[in-house]
């Protein structure tokens, strides 16, 4: 098993010591005998739920996304509205969408339901044994577990600054215990810890004199952005060890600097998330003269990478994104990988489904692009 952390190793061993060591309760219901467990939650809760869970909803943020990854979409008895539309930037929703419409809905979602939880007549309706929860604090999630009479469990999403977050980590584990998929959520676990190790052993030991200077532009968060929307610690960058000019900045998120900083910086390579494509388009139409005048422009060097923070982390395409970038700085060591084979084997692997060419056909695939022939 691969090394993810002392702090993830603890939260892992809380989750199994929940299991292990409780009481294996039973409730009657309707004539029926139910075994229970108690779990603690990723806030410290202790719940009670069944050791057999078949009838879930989530809600919130990334809950459905990481329900997918472990393969226990299946249990799905309701979703959010926002899980039947727009699915542009989700794979998880791009590999399950068929089935996801024909799903009773629970809740709105977004991000202006976050903290307040899912419609309670929905979701008494749909009978969920189990409500899987993001971004909710424990005061809030045992009112609402009062309120709907149904087990409120609250998952951490995690950060994507990396691929074993210690919170991304505990939660995987923890949903293996739920639906008694542990075996699936260790492999998960284990796919990040080999691709993250893949990409360190391709670019370690490798000089920043050596590499090219590189930005990311219109960096989506919470919409599409200019080329000015940008990150000092962006993951994909993170990962292979690149050259990141915004670096000094020392802004753990999002940040928007002056088109004059960017000059100055004048990177040799600019990748462009392309969930703001159209609006960088724009604004090179109106100043092609100032684009132009970047080394990256005027050299050819500007690739596309896919919008990864689309109701929070899409930690796949972050992955693929991370090989994409690897491709073009360090185009030698990374000579034996097909990106698009890659992503697809990334989405094939989390979501079962390729769906690479989908991704593509919403945004700009993984490509060079050149402004002033669009």
């Amino acid at each position: 098993m691969k090394k993810i952390g002392v702090l993830s190793a603890l939260i892992s061993l809380m989750i199994a010591l929940s299991f292990s060591g409780c009481v294996d309760n039973t409730a009657e219901s309707s004539g029926e005998i139910t075994k229970t467990v108690e779990i603690v939650d990723m806030v410290g809760r202790t719940v009670e739920v069944p050791t057999d869970i078949q009838r879930i909803v989530c809600s919130g943020p990334g809950c459905l996304r990481l329900v997918t990854y472990v393969q226990a979409q299946d249990k799905l008895v309701g979703v959010e509205s926002i899980e039947q539309e727009n699915i542009s930037g989700r794979p998880y929703q791009l590999a399950n969408m068929d089935f996801f419409q024909t799903l009773p809905m629970t809740g709105l979602g977004g991000g202006k339901e976050i903290g307040v939880g899912p419609y309670p007549e929905q979701v008494i309706s749909a009978s969920p044994e189990v409500i899987l929860i993001t971004y909710m604090d424990a005061e809030r999630a045992d009112e609402l577990q009062g309120k709907y009479g149904i087990p409120v469990v609250v998952l951490q999403y995690g950060d994507v600054n990396s691929f074993h977050d210690e919170n991304f980590v505990g939660c995987l584990n923890l949903l293996g215990k739920l639906f008694q998929r542990e075996e699936r959520a260790q492999e998960v676990i284990e796919f990040f810890a080999d691709a993250e190790n893949d990409l360190l052993k391709r670019t370690e030991n490798i000089s920043d004199d050596e590499k090219d200077e590189v930005y990311i532009g219109g960096l989506c968060a919470k919409g599409a952005h200019g080329i000015d929307s940008t990150s000092s610690n962006y993951a994909p960058f993170n990962a292979v060890n690149a050259k990141n000019v915004a670096s000094s900045l020392d802004v753990a998120k999002q940040v928007f600097i002056s088109k004059e900083q960017l000059l100055e910086w004048n990177p040799e390579i600019i990748f462009i998330d392309t969930g703001s494509y159209a609006l960088i388009k724009e604004d090179y139409e109106k100043n092609s003269e100032y684009y132009e005048s970047l080394d990256a422009f005027k050299n050819g060097k500007v690739y596309t990478q896919f919008p990864y923070n689309y109701y929070t982390t899409n930690y796949d395409t972050a992955l693929a994104n991370a090989y994409y970038i690897g491709k073009i700085v360090y185009p030698e060591r990374f000579s034996d990988i097909n990106i698009e084979e890659k992503s697809d084997e990334i989405y094939e692997f989390l979501v079962s489904k390729a769906v690479y060419s989908e991704m593509a056909e919403n945004y700009c695939g993984f490509e060079n692009i050149n402004f002033s022939n669009q």
